[in-house]
């Protein structure tokens, strides 16, 4: 067992016992325990993870599949302590039905905070709002943050670093903060632990004969959608949108549950498209090792304004101007296709007539010019190729550099 932390789960324990436990309490001792003696300064993880290995003497472990591993370090009947590792972690947004503190002991995030404002409740596990970023900071190592449970603490982390590795020291659960939701930017809240087995395996079905090609699937989704309540009409839109598109009855199944669910469903599709450009920027960090593009990947998918992400740029890499780093990440991240040249997942567009070879050129120059209107393009720059790359960029992950 490893000292330092049982010293730190016990200082915490006797301040707390001290506040008669109140829960109200604890976040602050969590913070304030993890600030005076920083695993970050204090712990030599190679030592640890030996001792991990070797030592038999170890607090009792769970089976969550949180984090990449877990590691309980410390534990007590009201709390514990725990070390999560991230190799590929990027968590929803979600609340908590516990409170304390975390601690960045090694690598480094994106922490982004929010508030969900107007929220009516669908059911006891399914709710529709407005999604607000309240906050968005860089979390260095050696960074501690404190954690109050319920909606209080609404947020998300995008871990930078390979691996990084979290201190918590948490409650164990606190009695009335539940459920636990993951939002969907920008309108959905949904609790992720409840299970309804009948629509998994309905989207199953929907998916299977999505991939036959069944001439009856794009009926049957319609079927669905005005048969089933909201929230499993959801979750039919969610599993379903991508093929509805492609087979151009998208606007014909939206319209049928915006008919049916009225002015609770007017955030649904913006919602829907979120999900989908959320997961394209997540696929992309599975195949994106470099600690800057991650960096940059963090940015687009959690940043709202401009003007944010550039300041978190400078935050970063204060030695040039943000549009400097971020043009010399789009020369690095520009790769060739099969139909021209692509940055991440905006593409070339295929209408403008420009010689391969002069595609890079031309796609950069555009990209500084959206973002800097004072950059003069070559005297050359194709005529119109400008609001078609505009629109390119728009379509794609990196629509936030365009406004």
């Amino acid at each position: 067992m490893n000292s330092f932390f049982q010293d730190l789960g016990n200082a915490v324990l006797t301040r707390w016992k001290n506040e008669n436990f109140s829960l109200e309490k604890f976040p602050g001792i969590a913070e304030e325990e993890l600030r005076k003696c920083p695993p970050a300064e204090h712990v030599d993880l190679q030592m640890f993870l030996r001792g991990f290995l070797l030592d038999d003497a170890q607090p009792s472990q769970t089976e969550s599949g949180f984090g990449e591993p877990e590691i309980i370090v410390y534990e007590n009947a009201r709390f514990y302590i725990q070390l999560l590792f991230w190799m590929d972690g990027t968590t929803a947004i979600h609340q908590h039905e516990f409170s304390g503190a975390f601690h960045v002991m090694s690598g480094s995030s994106i922490h982004a905070q929010f508030a969900f404002e107007n929220d009516t409740a669908i059911t006891p596990h399914f709710r529709v709002g407005d999604l607000r970023m309240s906050d968005i900071s860089l979390l260095e190592t050696g960074c501690t943050v404190p954690i109050v449970s319920g909606r209080a603490c609404i947020h998300s982390l995008f871990h930078l670093d390979t691996p990084s590795i979290t201190v918590v020291v948490r409650t164990q659960h606190d009695p009335g903060t539940g459920p636990q939701f993951n939002y969907l930017p920008p309108h959905v809240a949904y609790d992720p632990v409840f299970s309804d087995p009948l629509t998994l395996r309905r989207r199953q079905v929907l998916d299977l004969l999505g991939q036959l090609q069944d001439p009856a699937y794009v009926g049957l989704v319609l079927e669905m959608v005005v048969e089933l309540d909201f929230e499993r009409g959801f979750h039919t839109l969610q599993s379903c949108m991508d093929h509805l598109r492609d087979l151009g009855a998208w606007e014909t199944i939206h319209a049928a549950f915006q008919k049916k669910h009225g002015v609770r469903s007017a955030g649904i599709e913006s919602t829907l498209n979120e999900c989908r450009l959320r997961d394209c920027i997540k696929a992309m960090r599975g195949r994106i090792s470099d600690p800057e593009h991650r960096f940059f990947l963090a940015l687009l998918l959690n940043v709202r304004m401009r003007g944010d992400l550039f300041s978190l740029v400078v935050q970063r890499f204060p030695e040039v101007s943000a549009i400097d780093t971020i043009m010399r990440w789009g020369e690095e991240l520009l790769e060739e296709t099969d139909f021209g040249v692509a940055i991440l997942d905006a593409s070339f567009p295929q209408e403008l007539e420009v010689d391969f070879d002069e595609q890079p050129g031309v796609f950069l120059a555009a990209l500084r010019k959206i973002m800097d209107a004072d950059f003069k393009v070559p005297g050359d720059f194709p005529k119109g190729a400008l609001e078609s790359i505009r629109s390119a960029f728009t379509a794609s992950s990196l629509g936030l550099l365009v406004g």
